[in-house]
Formats: C-alpha cells, sequence, structure tokens
C-alpha cells in the first residue's frame, strides 16, 4: 500500500466526521421550517386584527425567541401594572414598605375603572393593606388600587429607575392611570383638593365626540406609557428567573398574577384547560387590547414569557380577544412540540 495515499484517506476520513458534526449541530430542517410557517401564521392571524399588532415570546429554559413586530412602541394601558408590582416588591425587600402597612383611603383616591374601591368604599375612613391593594391592582385591574400604590412607591420616576437598573429599554412610564385616562377622555383634570367621581362624571358630559375623537387620537401617536412587546418580556423573564426579585417575592407575585379574573379570552383562551398562566391584561377601548405573561407547559417543557399587543383596531373586542388567544395557542403548540427546544 502506497503510504502517501494513507494521509489523504485519513484527511478524507476526519472531513467527513466534521462535516457530519456539523450537520448534526445545526438545527434540522423540519425545525427551519416550522419555524417559518409559525411566522406565516402570526402575520396571517395578526392581519385579522384590522390594526397594529405587536408580538414577542422566549422560551424561558431554552432562549429561543418569536416575534412579530417585537420593538414597535404599544400603549401599556394596565399592562404597566406589572412593572409597579415589581417596584412595590423592590421597596419591600429594601424594608421601605412592607405587605401589611395600612393605607387611608380618602375621596380623592377614587377612580374611575375602580369598580370594587368606587362601590364599596365611597366614604372616608377606611383602610386597606398594602397587600388588599397588590390583589385589586393586579386580579382585577382596579385603578384606584395601582394610582395609591404608585403614589406609596415614589411614583413614575420610581418605576422608571428601576426598570433602568434591571437593564429594560423600550418601556415608557410616565403617568398615573387616572391622567392616562383623563388624556384619553379629553378632560383636563382638578387639583386634588377639588377631586371627585361626580366631578369627573360632568367632565366626561361636557365632552362632544369631536373632542374626544380627537383625544384618543393624540393618544395614539403619545409616546409616553408605551412599551415595546420585547421590553415586556425582558420585564417578565426577569421576573420569572429571580433577577428582578428576591425568591418569596417573586412567589407571591406570580401567585397573584396567576389568579388575574382579566382577559380570560386572551391569552388562556385557546389553551387546554388547567394551563397555569400568570398575566397581566390591559384595555383602552380599541386603542389597546393587550395581555402579557407567563406560561407553563406540560410535561415539563418549560415556561414561555409572552407579550401580545394591539393597538387602534376596528374590529369588536372579541374578535381583538380571539386573535389575542390564536397567537398565543400558535406559539404555545411550537414550543411544546418542538424536539430541538432544551427541556
Amino acid at each position: 500500500m502506497n503510504c502517501s495515499i494513507v494521509p489523504k484517506f485519513v484527511l478524507l476520513v476526519v472531513g467527513l466526521i466534521m462535516n457530519a458534526g456539523v450537520l448534526i449541530a445545526q438545527p434540522h430542517a423540519g425545525n427551519d421550517l416550522a419555524g417559518s410557517r409559525l411566522q406565516n401564521e402570526l402575520e396571517r392571524i395578526a392581519g385579522l386584527a384590522k390594526g397594529k399588532v405587536g408580538v414577542s415570546a422566549v422560551h424561558l429554559e431554552s432562549g429561543k425567541t418569536v416575534n412579530l413586530n417585537p420593538r414597535e412602541a404599544f400603549p401599556m394601558a394596565s399592562t404597566v401594572k406589572v412593572a409597579i408590582a415589581v417596584t412595590l416588591f423592590t421597596k419591600i425587600e429594601k424594608g421601605e414598605l412592607s405587605l401589611m402597612t395600612m393605607v387611608d383611603l380618602q375621596p380623592s383616591d377614587l377612580h374611575p375603572g375602580s369598580g370594587t374601591l368606587d362601590v364599596l368604599f365611597a366614604k372616608p375612613g377606611v383602610q386597606l393593606s398594602v397587600q388588599n391593594l397588590l390583589e385589586l391592582m393586579m386580579v382585577i385591574s382596579d385603578n384606584s388600587a395601582t394610582d395609591i400604590l404608585l403614589r406609596l412607591v415614589g411614583g413614575v420616576s420610581a418605576v422608571r429607575a428601576r426598570l433602568s437598573a434591571l437593564g429594560i429599554q423600550g418601556m415608557s412610564v410616565d403617568r398615573t392611570i387616572i391622567e392616562l385616562l383623563a388624556d384619553l377622555d379629553g378632560v383636563t383634570l382638578p387639583p386634588p383638593g377639588e377631586w371627585s367621581l361626580g366631578f369627573y362624571d360632568r367632565l366626561l358630559k361636557s365632552q362632544t365626540s369631536e373632542m374626544v375623537k380627537a383625544a384618543e387620537a393624540k393618544l395614539q401617536a403619545d409616546p409616553r406609557d408605551t412599551s415595546t412587546p420585547e421590553a415586556m418580556v425582558n420585564l417578565l423573564s426577569q421576573i420569572h428567573s429571580g433577577k428582578a426579585l428576591n425568591p418569596e417575592s417573586t412567589a407571591l407575585l406570580l401567585g397573584v398574577m396567576e389568579r388575574c379574573r382579566g382577559g380570560l379570552a386572551r391569552l388562556k383562551g385557546y389553551l387546554p384547560p388547567g394551563t397555569v398562566v400568570a398575566h397581566k391584561t390591559g384595555s383602552l377601548d380599541a386603542n389597546a387590547t393587550d395581555d402579557v405573561g407567563i406560561i407553563t407547559l406540560p410535561d415539563n417543557a418549560g415556561h414561555i414569557a409572552i407579550a401580545v399587543f394591539i393597538g387602534k383596531s376596528s374590529q369588536p373586542l372579541a374578535e381583538r380577544e380571539q386573535t389575542i388567544a390564536h397567537l398565543t395557542r400558535s406559539i404555545y403548540d411550537y414550543f411544546l412540540f418542538q424536539p430541538s427546544i432544551s427541556r
């Protein structure tokens, strides 16, 4: 046997092994096809909303992502309450607040969109704990409870500071909930000492339909109190990983988000019964229909952090919610049935 041939043969075999290794290391062609089909499906479903749609999702254990307009800004509406809750727990961890702290409620604390507090506590002399207010904010999205907690944590500047410390870009927190609602309705708020729900109702009755439409159009172009889907998923991911809060606070926050009563037809709409979803919804009439949260996959398949935002849409609410549900189920199935995803 010619010895000069051996090195060439060895090199050929080594080359085949290396090439085989490269092929094995690359994603399976079927996975590429599945990802491409998923993207096409997300775009098709999003088109049904007749509005701007943003989606960002990450499989938290593998880091694999799915996106649709992930860096476009959308009105957060009440999904901002996730950021407020993180800031609240940060204050609690520092010993600056306690869940047991009792808070006096004043008539000026009652705001629109706060059914429980408005109905049950319309008169002064009522106290609620920070824990009560947190539950009201996250479970039934009570706006009065939200603005009280926002005041306790130090206002919007404190929330912005916490987001900055976590390195989250693309999320802007700028107004209290009542200020946001007033801008949506096109009314000017009176000084706090003159505030009452009756006063606000009178302001609303003075608005013409043209004034309301102008206010809504202005809100759509307003960069304040908006988030990109990517930024919201970043925040959710840091909550789940324990980077945002300590283990006790993380468990408490995710627990209260699992009890969220709103938006049952959104993220949870088409998921299998019993699926655990820690989430927070947001709505501003047709101007924003949102749902963000963390979905637990079955069979130890991991978790999905997901944010779905729908901006100004001409579709009825039920249709917008169905769009969110369809988008979510497509992403759920993709992450659940992909063999290449680490578990």
